[in-house]
């Protein structure tokens, strides 16, 4: 059995309350990141495992970067998802660049959604594409399937798509501003379904930093889950980025913190944050593997001057709520 094993069988054992005893109070109590080697520069990492077992990674790059794996530890630089970019970007980034993607698999057919912007801008857009195999360079863009301007209260950035036990797609999105929305998606065309234009609220911070974003929902043991990223990223060693869960008995909310607060009211129970040189946590998105849910997430490296690196840990539901390890 491997060490990772050995510790999650360990932790497994533990019961939920003293687990819940165990939830870091302090930064230094976070764990740090899983060992990864080689290619490990990265920004808002989605992972996916193949049926062949690769583990293929996309994220923020320029275009759309992409890394694999057959170990889950040595990572390989591959080729930019698209092999060339879809014109309408231009419309909403100069570069044109596109960021945070989310893949997953549905209907025999892998999906990346991801988002076309300018940093700090919420003229913004949402683009979809699928492809067969999920590798660089098959990728078909089928364009946007939700946008904002600069008159929204709310920002098209930062898609997650979620499908329910009952069928149903939903796609969470959204950064500052009023928060983090959802919409209802048509599995059959990937887009809004017409039948259902309402654009609902999940998490928001009214007063203060409105710096709430990249969110992604899981259902475990009957509640739906939701992670966000909480203030500013992508400022080397001075990002303060940390990851925030609130859970609910709704797709649409509402979500609520282990106190009882609200996401719509500044709630939130921490999973990651900066502790010793691992710097402004965030970006996640939630895997499962053969051996457990896993958060995948970006930090700033503070001995390495601040430079984007993966991060991966898993994550024990036993007390009802994430705990990363």
């Amino acid at each position: 059995m491997s060490r990772t094993l050995r510790k999650r069988t360990a932790l497994l054992a533990i019961p939920a309350a003293a687990l819940l005893a165990l939830m870091p109070t302090t930064a230094s109590a976070y764990p740090n990141p899983g060992y990864v080697t080689g290619s490990v520069v990265t920004h808002d990492p989605s992972m996916i495992r193949t049926s062949s077992g690769q583990y293929l990674l996309y994220a923020t790059g320029d275009g759309i970067t992409s890394k694999t794996s057959t170990d889950r530890t040595a990572f390989s630089a591959g080729a930019d998802a698209f092999s060339s970019r879809p014109s309408w970007w231009r419309n909403y980034s100069a570069e044109p660049e596109a960021w945070a993607p989310d893949i997953s698999y549905h209907g025999g057919k892998y999906l990346m959604y991801y988002s076309v912007s300018s940093f700090g801008e919420n003229t913004s857009a949402i683009g979809l594409a699928g492809s067969t195999t999920g590798q660089p360079g098959s990728w078909t863009d089928y364009g946007t399937v939700y946008t904002s301007n600069s008159s929204s209260d709310y920002n098209a950035i930062d898609p997650n798509l979620f499908v329910d036990d009952d069928g149903k797609w939903w796609l969470s999105f959204g950064s500052w501003w009023t928060g983090i929305k959802m919409i209802q998606i048509d599995p059959s065309t990937g887009k809004q379904l017409s039948s259902n234009t309402t654009r609902y609220s999940l998490a928001s911070r009214p007063s203060g930093t409105k710096a709430v974003e990249a969110p992604f929902i899981v259902k475990r043991n009957g509640y739906y889950y939701l992670f966000a990223s909480y203030d500013t990223c992508c400022a080397g060693t001075s990002s303060t980025y940390k990851v925030k869960v609130g859970r609910a008995t709704s797709v649409t909310g509402p979500y609520r913190d282990r106190n009882g607060v609200s996401m719509m009211n500044n709630g939130g129970t921490p999973v990651l944050e900066s502790h010793g040189s691992v710097i402004g946590p965030g970006g996640q998105s939630i895997m499962n593997d053969v051996d457990g849910d896993l958060i995948v997430y970006h930090y700033y490296d503070g001995n390495d001057n601040g430079t984007p690196k993966l991060g991966i840990n898993l994550l024990n539901w036993s007390s009802g709520w994430p705990v990363a390890y």
